[in-house]
């Protein structure tokens, strides 16, 4: 009797062990919004989160009382700002996904959004830079482009700076330039696997199309990559003021966090596209740029550097260098000014 029950001992501890070690916190910062409601339910359905915190100025306890409602297991705990809300929001998270903000509206730019949305996320960085600093930041607040280098400078403040753990969300870029792609050739999106590199708003996004394979007229070739660089206007003129792109952006950040939450485990060979801290063009006075990076359990493991250009992408790249370091700079400036 007591070997057995020795035995149930010793089983429940090895379980306990495994399940903590299995332990995975991601909050979601903005999930009452337009994206963050969409993202928070398709990561509620992740099974590599044990826990999901969700944060928001108001209502993030109605959101998580009612995903917490579904069938599937994991935590799920809702918080506003009363009662040091984001700071419990945040503490222990592995990955923590801000995408709290305003939205776009017709006629607006991503660069119209800056002086709302780079306070939202200047303030947000602070907090986890406090009570978070080892979380792998993942930024879909726009523009991106600039609120990347925000949370870099707050965590460079407070001295827990680490590029490996700042992510700027451009997975939305390659999901596009898959569909619309697809759509021109009559393929499946499947088959059609596009590298987007730059950033993440007009002109700094750039498809690399000659590296598919196909074959595209110059007409197709112009049109398609102004397509898939102002893909989010289209969204905003069809919803008439009422919204931007909440639906596709939160299928395109939810896949990454899964791909990053699997390389965090320890799975290798994923690769997504992020706007990070990169080498690539450091000679050119670019701190980050967006291209292909294989994760790892650090976060950013490899920077792929951008492979054969022709001619056109190349005038596309140098269209879109000048832009993105303006919006660096915007961003670096917006901190410590």
């Amino acid at each position: 009797m007591f070997a057995v029950r020795r035995l149930n001992v010793e089983t429940a501890k090895r379980a306990f062990s495994s399940s903590a070690a299995n332990a995975t916190k991601v909050a979601v910062l903005g999930a009452a919004g337009g994206i963050g409601q969409p993202l928070s339910l398709t990561l509620k359905q992740n099974e590599l989160i044990s826990h999901l915190s969700l944060y928001d100025i108001v209502n993030g306890p109605g959101v998580a009382a009612d995903l917490d409602h579904i069938d599937i297991d994991g935590k799920v705990t809702g918080y506003t700002p009363d009662n040091d809300g984001l700071k419990h929001a945040i503490t222990d998270a592995t990955i923590i996904v801000i995408p709290a903000g305003v939205p776009r509206k017709p006629g607006m730019t991503r660069d119209d959004l800056f002086n709302t949305n780079a306070g939202i996320v200047k303030d947000l960085a602070t907090a986890a830079a406090q009570y978070a600093p080892k979380a792998h930041m993942a930024i879909i607040s726009n523009p991106v482009n600039s609120t990347v280098p925000i949370v870099s400078e707050i965590f460079k403040k407070y001295k827990v700076y680490d590029p490996k753990r700042i992510f700027g969300v451009t997975t939305l870029d390659v999901v596009r330039a898959s569909r619309f792609t697809s759509q021109l050739k009559g393929t499946s999106t499947k088959n059609e696997k596009i590298t987007v590199v730059g950033g993440h708003s007009g002109v700094t996004i750039i498809p690399l199309l000659s590296q598919t394979g196909s074959t595209f007229t110059d007409d197709e070739l112009k049109a398609l990559t102004h397509r898939i660089q102002f893909g989010g206007d289209e969204v905003v003129k069809a919803k008439a003021g009422s919204g931007s792109a909440t639906l596709s952006m939160s299928f395109a950040a939810a896949r990454f966090v899964n791909s990053l939450l699997r390389a965090l485990k320890g799975e290798s060979g994923i690769i997504e596209p992020a706007y990070v801290r990169s080498p690539l063009f450091e000679s050119k006075g670019l701190e980050y740029f967006a291209s292909n990076v294989e994760l790892s359990r650090e976060g950013v493991g490899k920077i792929h550097d951008l492979g054969p250009l022709n001619q056109y992408e190349k005038q596309l790249l140098e269209a879109a260098l000048p832009e993105l370091k303006k919006n660096i700079a915007k961003g670096v400036d917006f901190v410590h000014k």
